[in-house]
């Protein structure tokens, strides 16, 4: 059977990675979504680096947005924002993730748009709440780890100057809250007929994330204890060394506790409650993870894996990025898979982590060419073979020339 979002038509006016990022699970679910990028394309397009033999698709750009539609509108000609808004009269939804006063100069603001279309659904994300102080200012995924508390988390660690984590977090956590958010509004509408507004922010999104587990001793009034979750910043939470290389253990209930002691020949511990007994156990973190260590670097990785696997305690091991492309697990899943692009040739993709028993999800196109399905989308619309040959003359509709064959 199609996707679950099968028959939802979906403008989408987002770039870079936060937006994308949302309507590619909405794509791959079995929307249709329609990507409008202006004549230059997303930016993400470039982000990277020109690694191809086009240097418009670049690899963030090709990984974030598979089974889209490009159709590319110069929206600084009126003829371009005539048509946009005669698709958007036609749509499910519409989404984007530029700040709301350009957006509302361009005649594309809900109070116009729900004229066109009362039933439609207006998503769209910026970096601050637009009723706070902070709402009309430009938000990237750099500033957003800053202000939300995320570049200073790991300095509760290490005590060491804040720093942004390694990956795009602030656009990747918002999106998927963007996504989440329009599922919401599209049973709503479902159930009811009625279209509404949708608003996610970056700083609120991030906040409440990392809240979510470091709020903490601030949870009450007055406050009982410090914010930070304390075994999760702890200093001594981390991979462990072992023999040949590291690993990640994590030995949970009183039971494994007392099964790891027995494996690693030190039965003695058993007898220390503040290791056996969960409620001493959490006030004695930093000593058992020290303990931990101490234990696991005498024996190879390997040896330790399969006997944790025997004894059911939770354990993993250490990947690099390169090695999860030969990962055994992801591998057996059909997670990877090499398939030819038509400008760029044999790529590797990856698989939505959505699985549906009766809806599948799958891949059905490469991420697009800027504008490669214009004339489509427009034809779909209603629009005339001669009304398009007109915007394509004004240049207000860009189509890519011809693929070489």
């Amino acid at each position: 059977m199609p996707g679950p979002l099968a028959g939802v038509r979906v403008i989408d006016l987002t770039a870079v990675l936060l937006g994308p990022f949302a309507t590619q699970h909405l794509a791959d679910m079995g929307a249709d979504v329609i990507k409008v990028e202006p004549p230059e394309g997303d930016l993400l397009r470039v982000s990277g680096g020109s690694m191809g033999r086009d240097k418009n698709m670049g690899p963030i750009y090709m990984a974030a947005n598979r089974n889209k539609r490009s159709l590319c509108l110069d929206l600084k000609k009126p003829a371009a924002c005539t048509v946009l808004k005669e698709l958007i009269g036609k749509a499910d939804l519409f989404i984007h993730n530029s700040r709301p006063q350009a957006i509302e100069r361009l005649g594309l603001g809900y109070e116009d748009l729900k004229k066109i279309n009362p039933s439609i659904i207006y998503a769209y994300s910026l970096g601050y709440a637009r009723k706070g102080p902070y709402g009309h200012k430009p938000a990237f995924d750099d500033l957003v780890q800053g202000v939300s508390g995320a570049a200073s988390l790991q300095s509760r660690v290490d005590g060491l100057p804040p720093r942004f984590m390694p990956s795009l977090i602030a656009d990747k956590t918002t999106g998927l809250h963007l996504c989440i958010a329009v599922l919401g509004a599209l049973y709503h509408r479902q159930r009811t007929g009625e279209g509404q507004m949708i608003e996610v922010p970056m700083l609120e999104t991030l906040a409440s994330f990392w809240l979510t587990e470091h709020l903490f001793g601030a949870t009450w009034t007055p406050e009982r204890g410090t914010m930070g979750y304390d075994r999760i910043i702890n200093k001594f939470r981390h991979p462990f060394k072992t023999k040949d290389g590291f690993i990640c253990a994590l030995p949970y209930t009183d039971a494994h506790w007392l099964t790891f002691f027995e494996l690693a020949g030190r039965p003695d511990l058993c007898k220390e409650e503040r290791f056996i007994d969960r409620n001493e156990r959490a006030k004695h973190f930093s000593e058992l993870y020290q303990v931990l260590a101490s234990l696991l670097e005498h024996r190879p990785t390997d040896e330790w894996l399969a006997m944790f696997d025997k004894a059911d305690i939770p354990a993993m091991p250490v990947r690099t990025l390169e090695e999860l492309l030969d990962d055994p697990h992801l591998e057996a899943t059909g997670f990877f898979t090499e398939r030819e692009h038509p400008t760029e040739g044999p790529i590797t993709t990856f698989a939505s982590p959505l699985d549906f028993e009766k809806t599948k999800v799958e891949f059905r196109r490469h991420a697009p060419r800027i504008g490669e399905d214009g004339v489509e989308v427009l034809r779909e619309a209603g629009v005339s073979d001669a009304e398009i040959a007109r915007l394509k003359a004004d240049k207000a509709l860009i189509v890519p020339a011809p693929m070489a064959q």
